[in-house]
């Protein structure tokens, strides 16, 4: 794989403490990242905001709002671990869909990839920029439009289960599975209108924990850290 579009979950962001930010789980990251841009890789990087905002807090909670909240959760992360993956020597760029001040770039696509082309990690912050969209969403249309040779997931949970493993201590992992069966079977390993664009659009992706040693440079490398989802 030469591109990526290396997807991380707010919520293994915050490591144990469950928000916020872990800052050592964020520094390895970095340092794996590092180590594949070395070799030549391109990546760029979508987070989620699930350590900070999930959904509507409040039932009475306008969505498009509640939304909005989410996006800026995830500028907040994108420019956190962007700072994070500068101390440990890398070149960095946050693209958001909206102006947002002096500290990101609106998101245009050519700029983006001359950014990855240049050895930069690029960020995509923001989601989509419109509400009723999740981060998944954003990140699948981005990793489409840079022409990413497959998504990685690194999540809380080591791949995709037929079942919920906190729930059912006899979940079973699949080590490899179509997106129809994910989509079939509603496994959600993202969200619905994510899965029929990586179905239609022929996109691969790779899930695994984010806190196994070293998952991030293993999964890039071939290895099966977790789940391997076929087109």
């Amino acid at each position: 794989m030469k591109r990526v579009l290396l997807k991380l979950s707010g919520e293994a962001l915050a490591g144990p403490k469950g928000t916020g930010f872990d800052e050592d789980t964020c520094l390895g990251v970095g340092r794996q990242v590092k180590e594949l841009v070395d070799e030549g890789m391109q990546i760029a990087v979508v987070t989620g905001g699930g350590n900070f905002w999930r959904g509507r807090q409040s039932p009475e909670m306008d969505r498009s709002s509640a939304d909005s909240i989410g996006m800026l959760a995830t500028v907040m992360n994108c420019v956190y671990v962007s700072d994070v993956f500068r101390r440990v020597g890398l070149k960095t760029s946050i693209y958001t869909p909206f102006a947002c001040g002096s500290f990101t770039k609106v998101y245009n696509k050519d700029a983006a990839i001359a950014s990855l082309e240049h050895g930069e990690v690029v960020f995509f912050a923001g989601g989509t920029g419109h509400p009723f969209f999740s981060t998944d969403t954003g990140a699948v249309l981005r990793a489409l439009e840079i022409d990413a040779d497959a998504m990685l997931l690194a999540k809380n949970i080591d791949g995709v289960y037929d079942s919920d493993p906190k729930e059912n201590p006899d979940a079973k992992r699949f080590d490899e599975i179509s997106i129809d069966k994910v989509i079939d079977q509603n496994l959600k390993v993202i969200d619905m209108t994510a899965s029929i664009m990586c179905r239609d659009n022929k996109m691969p992706l790779l899930i695994f924990a984010l806190q196994e040693e070293n998952s991030i440079v293993r999964t890039a490398g071939g290895e099966k850290t977790g789940t391997v989802v076929t087109v």
